[in-house]
C-alpha cells in the first residue's frame, strides 16, 4: 500500500466531529436493527473498524453511488476497489473478508440439508455466488439420492451475454460424480433473468440427455441482480 493512499485512509479528515454520529449510528444498529439502516449507513459501520480515524460517511455514499448498492459494494473485485480514492488495502481486504465469509455462512445452509426442502435457501447461496459476476457463468449442482449436495463447479465462463454449454459435459461430469440429480444455474450480468431462447433450448438438451441415463434435473435457475428466474417455475421444463 502507497504511503500517500495509507496517510489519507489514517488522517483525521476536519477533526473529531464524527465521534458522536459514530456512536448514534452503533445505537440505532443495537436498538433497531441492520434493516433501520440505510444501505450507506450499513456500509459506514463496516468502514469504522478499518479507517478508525477519518468520517466515513463520504466514502459509504460514493461507494454505494459508484457500485450501486450495499450488496454490489461488498461482492466488488479487490480489483475495483482498489482504484476507488480513500480505500487502502486494509479496507478493500476487510470488505473481501466479509464477502468471503457471508459466501462461507450461506453454503453451509445448503450443504447441511436436502436442497429441495430449502429453496429459499438455494436461491441465497446461488444469489451470493454469482449474481454480481460481470461474465455468465454456468454452474451445476450435483446432488446425490438424498438431493443433498455433491459438489458445485462452473463449467463455463463467458462473455457479458453467452456462455458455451455442451450438455454431454454436464452429463459427463454427473457420472463422474454418481449423482442422481442436478440443478442448473447461470447468470445474466445485465440485471434481467428473463430467460433466452438459447437457455431454453440448451435446458431442454441438458434434460433429454441426462434423462436417458437416469439423472434428473429438478430445475435451470437463472440469477440476476433484479432477482432470478425459474424455468421449472415457468413450466418450460
Amino acid at each position: 500500500m502507497s504511503s500517500s493512499k495509507a496517510g489519507f485512509e489514517e488522517s483525521s479528515a476536519g477533526g473529531e466531529h464524527f465521534v458522536g454520529h459514530r456512536s448514534r449510528l452503533k445505537k440505532k444498529f443495537r436498538e433497531k436493527g441492520a434493516d433501520a439502516l440505510a444501505d450507506y449507513e450499513l456500509l459506514e459501520l463496516l468502514l469504522f473498524r478499518s479507517i478508525p480515524r477519518r468520517d466515513t460517511k463520504p466514502l459509504a455514499k460514493r461507494l454505494i453511488t459508484e457500485f450501486g448498492s450495499f450488496s454490489e459494494v461488498i461482492t466488488a473485485p479487490a480489483s475495483r476497489l482498489s482504484k476507488v480514492h480513500g480505500l487502502g488495502e486494509a479496507t478493500v481486504t476487510d470488505l473481501r473478508l466479509i464477502f468471503a465469509a457471508s459466501k462461507h455462512l450461506i453454503t453451509g445452509d445448503v450443504s447441511e440439508r436436502p436442497l429441495l426442502g430449502s429453496w429459499s435457501s438455494v436461491l441465497d447461496y446461488c444469489r451470493a455466488q454469482m449474481a454480481f459476476e460481470q461474465r455468465e457463468q454456468f454452474r451445476v449442482l450435483f446432488l446425490n439420492k438424498k438431493n443433498r449436495l455433491i459438489c458445485d463447479e462452473i463449467l463455463a465462463e463467458g462473455t457479458v451475454d453467452h456462455t458455451p454449454v455442451y450438455p454431454r459435459e454436464v452429463v459427463r461430469r454427473a457420472l463422474e460424480l454418481s449423482a442422481t440429480a442436478l440443478i442448473l444455474v447461470h447468470n445474466h450480468p445485465s440485471g434481467d433473468p428473463t430467460p433466452s431462447k438459447a437457455d431454453i433450448d440448451m435446458t431442454k438438451n441438458v434434460v433429454e440427455t441426462a434423462g436417458a441415463l437416469g439423472i434428473i434435473v429438478h430445475d435451470h435457475i437463472i440469477i440476476a441482480k433484479d432477482g432470478h428466474s425459474s424455468l421449472k417455475g415457468m413450466q418450460l421444463i
